[in-house]
Order: C-alpha cells, then sequence, then structure tokens
C-alpha cells in the first residue's frame, strides 16, 4: 500500500514570519534541515510528498495572491533543485472562523487520500510545527512528527528535522512491556526518539527520582508504573523495574540498524561519574562504586549494584560504572545521570549510514 507524508509549509519547510505571510522574498528563510532531511526522504523512502497548507485569506485584498504565487513557486523551485518534488500541492484560502472543511486541521483537503483503499493513512505521518497539524494527524489516522523551534533560531529546529528522518526513514522506536509476578505488576512504556517526558510511580519517591533523569537527560519519554509489595521491603520493586525497563530498551531498539552503539560519562558537584555501556548484545557489569550510607531515600544502597546488574541482563548491554566523591547523593544521581548521556549517546540513530555497528554482522 502507499504511503504518505504530508507536509506542512510554512514554520516547517520555511521559517514564519510574526505576520504569518511569506508574501515578499525578503521573508522567506528556510528552516535548517529541512531541504537536506526531505531529499534524503524524497530520494530513499517510497513515500509520496503531499504538502498542505493553510493561508489565511488568501486571494483577499489582506493577501492578494499575486504577492503569494512567486514565492511559493520560488520554494518549489529551490526544492526541485535539491531533488524534492512534490506529488500534491494542497493550498486552503480560508480564515480560521469560515469553519471550512478544508481547513486544517480539518481533513477535507486530504479526504481523497483518507477514502482510497489503495493509501494506508495509518503508515503515514503529518510533519508539521503547531497543535493543528498534530490534530491534523489524528483527525487522518496518522502519525505526527513535530518541527520545534520552527523559526530556526535554536538547536532544537535543527534536530528535530534530523529526527523526523530518522523516525520516517527508521521508523519508530517505541516499546511497551508488562512484567507481572506475586510481587511486582510493572508497565514500562519508552520511546527512544522522545523529548525526556516521564510519568514514574514505582512507590519509592527516590527511586523515580533516579528514574527521572535516565528520561530526562537521556532524552527518551519514560512511562514506568509498579505495584509491588513494598510492604515487604524494596528489593523486588526495585529489581523487576530494572528487568522490565532493559527488556523494554532492548524491545525499542529493535534491529539496532544505524545506532552509534556506545557511550559514556560526567561529573556532579564533588563527583565524578563514568558510565560506558554497549548495546553489543553480551550482558556484562563492572561495578567500581562504595556507599557509606544504608539508604539514600527509601532506596537501599545495596541495591544500586543489583539495579544495574538486572538492567544490564534485560537490555543485553555490557555496563561498566565507575564513581568517586563524597556525597552519597550525588553520587548515585552522577551514575543514574551518566547513563542516560550514555544512552543518549549510543541510541542516536544515523539514517545516513544505517547499517549494523558491528563487524561480525550481527549485534
Amino acid at each position: 500500500m502507499k504511503k504518505i507524508l504530508f507536509i506542512d509549509r510554512d514554520g516547517t519547510i520555511i521559517r514564519e514570519p510574526a505576520d504569518e505571510q511569506i508574501d515578499a522574498f525578503e521573508k522567506l528563510q528556510f528552516v535548517p534541515k529541512a531541504i537536506s532531511s526531505l531529499a534524503f526522504l524524497r530520494q530513499h523512502t517510497d513515500y509520496e510528498f503531499v504538502m498542505v497548507s493553510n493561508q489565511d485569506g488568501l486571494g483577499t485584498p489582506a493577501f492578494p495572491e499575486d504577492t503569494f504565487w512567486p514565492v511559493h513557486n520560488f520554494i518549489l523551485d529551490t526544492l526541485k533543485g535539491e531533488g524534492v518534488v512534490f506529488d500534491d500541492i494542497l493550498i486552503d484560502p480560508h480564515f480560521p472562523e469560515d469553519n471550512a472543511p478544508t481547513r486544517k486541521p480539518n481533513t477535507g483537503m486530504v479526504q481523497k487520500y483518507i477514502d482510497d483503499p489503495d493509501y494506508d493513512t495509518q503508515a503515514s505521518y503529518v510533519i508539521g510545527d503547531r497543535d493543528t497539524d498534530r490534530k491534523f494527524a489524528e483527525n487522518i489516522g496518522c502519525k505526527f512528527l513535530k518541527i520545534d523551534s520552527a523559526d530556526g533560531e535554536t538547536a532544537d529546529s535543527e534536530t528535530s528535522w534530523e529526527r523526523a528522518v530518522a523516525i520516517a526513514f527508521g521508523g519508530e522506536r517505541k516499546a511497551e512491556v508488562r512484567r507481572t509476578t506475586k510481587e511486582t505488576d510493572i508497565l514500562v512504556k519508552v520511546d527512544l526518539d522522545g523529548r525526556g517526558k516521564c510519568d514514574i510511580q514505582t512507590g519509592l519517591g527516590f527511586f523515580d527520582h533516579m528514574l527521572e533523569q535516565i528520561g530526562k537527560h537521556g532524552m527518551i519519554d519514560l512511562t514506568v508504573r509498579c505495584q509491588g509489595d513494598l510492604h515487604v521491603d524494596e528489593h523486588h520493586t526495585i529489581e523487576d523495574t530494572a528487568l522490565a525497563l532493559g527488556e523494554c530498551l532492548l524491545k525499542a531498539l529493535g534491529d539496532k540498524r544505524g545506532i552509534e552503539r556506545y557511550g559514556y560519562c560526567l561529573p556532579m558537584d564533588d563527583c565524578l561519574c563514568s558510565v560506558a555501556l554497549d548495546f553489543g548484545g553480551r550482558p556484562w557489569l563492572v561495578w567500581d562504586a562504595e556507599f557509606r550510607r544504608e539508604r539514600i531515600g527509601e532506596m537501599p544502597t545495596e541495591m544500586f549494584l543489583h539495579f544495574f546488574k538486572s538492567l544490564s541482563d534485560a537490555a543485553k548491554m555490557n555496563l561498566n560504572i565507575r564513581a568517586e566523591g563524597q556525597n552519597e547523593h550525588h553520587k548515585i544521581e552522577g551514575i543514574f545521570k551518566a547513563l542516560a548521556r550514555s544512552l543518549k549517546m549510543a541510541l542516536r540513530r544515523d539514517v545516513y549510514h544505517y547499517e549494523l555497528p558491528s563487524t561480525k554482522g550481527t549485534l
């Protein structure tokens, strides 16, 4: 079946000015990485490209057509010169108050694709910068890729196009694991290409805080819900969460093509914490960290090693962890943050070198 990239124009391909009208050449600037990203997707995927754009009041005295088409055609010619040709271009001229069925997020402009059984909208994407684009994707029944900071002034705006390319080309890296025993009931969800959003509830406040470091600093969307036998002690909750999280990471990684594979380290105040890792498929833990306190928060310090050993086993990754310093809280938080940064580095996907990072040909 055919797949489509429904691509917004203003704020996605080109920067959107304050007055939200690209009606003069001096207003025209391309969003960083937009052209190269679209060129890659055009060359290396079989998506059809459909531009879908709201142009408020186009053809009215507020936005005459003779100020729109020269700039628009120049945009298309520039993209064409880089190999980016659109299969369809859909422009709606209505104002929001018109409530037109063809204006995004309504689907009138693309209804022909929704109704055509030859198109797989569930495997298609909307690429845009606004909440209306997200809602548009929901109304179509496809997925959404957000281009952040469409003014192009921040690093996020550059990396969001790279992220969009990686997902549209290589697929989403999301997974969900449910682990239920007589001792715990755990749900873990991860999105390896997320933005660090966390929803974590294990019943152990300090443990929640540490797990949040993994999501926040690893740029992984992470959900952890655990009902454990805390009336006994903390052991099963911590161990089983590590196993479920490791399994979820391994599942989300998929075939591991294009990943960096390796990662490492950071300081935190008085502490120096190093976490080197390898998603090579062979679990192993080297642990060089000592703690003088019996507990930090509700978490027994003896469980730190056990957590990382279980995580290493379930994710099939090699972990080498070292920490030195005086403050016990800083030391373990530094380890979790170093793990997160190592994960971020190792999980980074390079679609331009989309192969297994191994001379063996397998991981």
